[in-house]
């Protein structure tokens, strides 16, 4: 996915840039980057994130940039930021988002005679294209209106000039922006945890299409809000760190919600309730408050040397190190009969081993609540499962498995309780070799959410969307 920090300061702000980027590594795994406006131009540092996490990359670095206005990002796709000249002046650039009308863009570029220097095997930088578009209007706000206008996908920006800070949401407010402010400083921010402990408070939600230019003494609205937004649902399930409010809803106070909203029609017996670290956690705490069970802990996670599962490239080290930073607890395991709360199932591959682990200590029963419906179809927004084919998620796998094709009676797929998606479930229950599996229902997740339905992004559930 990504995600993105910016700031506009009456004194040097570097320190703080740093820690507000790195607030966001949950956000991405392969690249992270900063840039600092000061009175030698932009100065810039960019490093890959496969093998490491972005403070022990940049922390070096710091004593050497200096200035009072800057960005940063951690993205999961292309070397950023970007210095651009153009008939603005200089900018720097990041963004966040999936353009899916790439090739169009591009062809159209290169028939106006245009061309692209940041080429990784081919394939042109979207940031690039995206700052492209900006230069293809007479100042930034036209810029960015155009890029909104142009993409078809998703792309929210930050644009770094010598008077400030451009931020703009992308044109349906999938992903978040948030404004904080404190005294001499304003910030701006995918994740509205980084602003607490640099003293920053929540000023302002920035919404869908929104464009706002920050300075040091405050913020103003250059382009309003459209009127229709289809902010991701799985920021709140999955995404989002617990901390973080999106649109004023808190991440954590929403899976409490979803593991409510699970145990309200569950009738099954259990000792005890856990969560898949970590992001499973504040489901099942909602769950075993609202069914009045123990809340326990029969998986814990190692994090001191293992890195997030998703972070190598290799699908088969990702599993390893899924696994190797799970570590059961064998007491809380033997003879117990165990219910799990998690985030959502993708693939299935490390969560069939965990059941596997459980039952190899003991377990008598395991059971599993997904926090969302089953995902059906691949994102085309965010970058997330964007490189999975269909039968990477396994809803379209046991699909294929069921039909002979994975694109037939998806809508009736989709619906929960109807025959196919119950035929579905069982399907999974028994490639993961659980006791029993139930799956949030769509309702329950725009429920828990607490947004109108027309306003979350769903998707990967039930593959609608605004074009």
């Amino acid at each position: 996915m990504g995600g993105m920090f910016g700031l506009v300061s009456k004194e040097d702000c570097v320190a703080e840039l740093f820690y507000g980027t790195d607030y966001h590594s949950h956000l991405g795994t392969k690249r992270g980057g900063m840039g600092v406006c000061n009175s030698h131009g932009i100065q810039r540092s960019i490093h890959n994130l496969e093998n490491n996490y972005f403070r022990t990359k940049f922390e070096s670095e710091l004593s050497s940039f200096e200035g009072q206005k800057g960005i940063g990002v951690i993205s999961d796709t292309d070397p950023q930021p970007l210095i651009i000249g153009s008939h603005m002046g200089n900018f720097g650039i990041v963004m966040v988002g999936k353009i899916n009308n790439m090739d169009e863009l591009v062809e159209k570029a290169f028939s106006d005679r245009h061309y692209f220097s940041d080429t990784t095997n081919g394939i042109m930088n979207p940031t690039e294209v995206v700052a492209k578009l900006i230069c293809d209007e007479e100042n930034f706000v036209d810029g960015i209106r155009n890029v909104q206008d142009s993409i078809k996908g998703s792309c929210s920006l930050l644009v770094l000039t010598d008077a400030g800070i451009y931020a703009g949401r992308d044109k349906l407010g999938r992903t978040p922006l948030v404004l904080g402010r404190r005294e001499n400083a304003i910030a701006v921010s995918s994740e509205s945890c980084a602003f607490s402990n640099l003293g920053f408070k929540t000023d302002h939600f920035i919404g869908p299409g929104e464009v706002v230019f920050i300075t040091a003494e405050g913020w103003e609205q250059r382009l309003p809000p459209g009127d229709k937004m289809q902010i991701c649902s799985f920021l709140w399930v999955y995404f989002g760190y617990p901390a973080s409010d999106y649109e004023g809803i808190n991440v954590e106070e929403v899976r409490n919600n979803c593991g409510a909203c699970l145990a309200k029609n569950d009738d099954v017996a259990c000792d005890c309730v856990g969560g898949i670290p970590d992001s499973g956690v504040g489901h099942a705490i909602g769950y075993a408050d609202a069914k009045k069970i123990p809340y326990r802990r029969p998986f814990v996670k190692y994090t001191p040397t293992w890195p997030r599962s998703f972070m190598p490239q290799d699908q088969s080290l990702r599993d390893l190190v899924a696994k190797m930073k799970l570590l059961p607890v064998p007491r809380l395991i033997e003879g117990k009969s165990l219910l799990f709360c998690d985030d959502s199932i993708v693939r299935g591959t490390q969560l069939k081993e965990n059941v596997k682990i459980l039952f190899d200590y003991g377990a008598r029963e395991v059971h599993m609540r997904p926090s969302c419906p089953t995902l059906i179809f691949p994102c085309e927004f965010l970058n997330f499962s964007a490189s999975r084919s269909t039968l990477d998620l396994i809803g379209r796998s046991v699909i294929q498995e069921l039909e002979g094709a994975d694109d037939k009676f998806l809508d009736e797929y989709a619906t929960a309780g109807s025959e196919k998606n119950l035929a579905m479930v069982e399907v999974i229950r028994k490639r993961l070799h659980l006791t029993s599996l139930r799956y949030q229902c769509l309702d329950d997740l725009v429920q828990a959410i607490g947004l109108p339905k027309e306003k979350l992004c769903t998707h990967c559930f039930d593959g609608s969307s605004y074009d």
